[in-house]
This record gives structure tokens, sequence and C-alpha cells, in this order.
């Protein structure tokens, strides 16, 4: 494994990092004292009881899309310009935050489908047998 950058540590502790490259540190982490300074200094140097502009940028997801302009993205319904960018965010950046947002929508999309077409089958079912419903 190649040792994490201290960019990379500040990454790692905003959960900002692929998935992969992350359990890689964590697993680096485990085992290597020195590097488990250097992640120490690394919150102490991210965090010295200041606010930055950078940081709250970061805590707060300044550069998220909505849950709404995700649902477009996820129908094809966004502009290009927002799908670009939308895309741009999930792959390059590789935003995990927005990941688990989308996936979740996708979830969601998903299970209304199923729960639609199991609605549809019960509707056809009764129609089906409406004639043959006794009346007391």
């Amino acid at each position: 494994m190649i040792s994490p950058t201290t960019e990379e540590l500040v990454a790692f502790l905003d959960e900002q990092l692929p998935a992969e490259r992350m359990a890689e540190i964590e697993q680096a982490l485990r085992d290597d004292e020195k590097l488990q300074h250097r992640l120490a200094g690394a919150v102490r140097r991210q965090n010295p009881g200041q606010h930055s502009v950078g940081a709250i940028w970061r805590r707060r997801h300044l550069s998220c899309p909505s849950r709404a302009e995700l649902g477009s993205f996820l129908l094809g319904a966004a502009t290009e310009t927002v799908a670009a960018y939308l895309d741009f965010h999930l792959r390059v950046v590789g935003c995990r935050y927005c990941a688990a947002n989308l996936e979740d929508l996708r979830d969601a999309s998903e299970s209304a489908a199923s729960d639609d077409t199991a609605s549809r089958r019960r509707r056809k079912f009764f129609q089906s047998s409406v004639g043959h419903l006794q009346s007391d």
C-alpha cells in the first residue's frame, strides 16, 4: 500500500475517499504507529478549535446536491449542466454521502415499482374473480 498523504488522511477523517482507499488506510492505521501519529496530527490541524470556511464547507456538504436534485438525476430529468455536475460529483469526487443518498433513492424507487406491480396483480385477481363471488 502507498502511504497516504496528509490530504488523504484529512479526507479519510471526513469520509471523503472511495471505500477501497478508506479500507486500505484503516487497515494500515491498525498496524502502523507512525501513521497513527500522523493521523493524530492531521486531526489537531484540522480542528484546532477554530472554524475555517473549508471545514464548514466539508462538514455541511455544501457542494452536495439535494435529494430532489439526485432524484431528478436518477430519473433522467436533470438539465444537462446539472447532470454533468452530479456525474462529476459522484464519479470523480466520489462523494460517499451523495452515493448513499442516490442508492437510497434507487432502492425506494425499486420498492415502489414492486409495490405497484403487486397492486396491479391484486386488482387483476379481484377483477377476474368478481363473477365467482357469492353474495349473502
